[in-house]
C-alpha cells in the first residue's frame, strides 16, 4: 500500500534562494529508496511551500523519515514552521495517469 507524506513550510529564504535550495538538493531526492514522486508546491499569497512525497511502502517513508536528508529539511530551507501529515493511499481517481504504480 502506498503512502502520502504532506510537508507544509514557511521558510526564511526569499523565494529565489528557496528556489535554488529546491533544485541544489533535488538530485538527493531522486536516490531515496521507495520514492515514486515528489510534487514541489508554493502558496504565492502566503509563501509557504510544500512538498508531497508518494512512497510505495510505508517502510520507506519511514526510511525517508529518519534519514539524514529528512532530518536536514529544517536546516537546509531555514524553517520557520512546519507541519507534516502522513496518509495511508486508498485510491486514485485515475489510476492509469499515476503517479502511484
Amino acid at each position: 500500500m502506498a503512502f502520502v507524506l504532506y510537508v507544509r513550510l514557511k521558510s526564511g529564504l526569499n523565494e529565489g534562494d528557496l528556489q535554488n535550495k529546491l533544485m541544489e538538493r533535488k538530485p538527493q531526492f531522486l536516490k531515496v529508496p521507495g520514492l515514486i514522486q515528489k510534487i514541489y508546491g508554493r502558496d504565492k499569497a502566503t509563501g509557504y511551500a510544500c512538498g508531497i512525497y508518494f512512497f510505495e511502502s510505508e517502510k520507506a517513508l519511514e526510511d525517508f523519515a529518519g534519514s539524514e536528508l529528512a532530518r536536514t529539511i529544517p536546516e537546509a530551507y531555514e524553517v520557520v514552521e512546519i507541519r507534516k501529515e502522513v496518509y495511508e493511499c486508498m485510491f486514485p481517481l485515475r489510476p492509469e495517469t499515476g503517479p502511484l504504480p
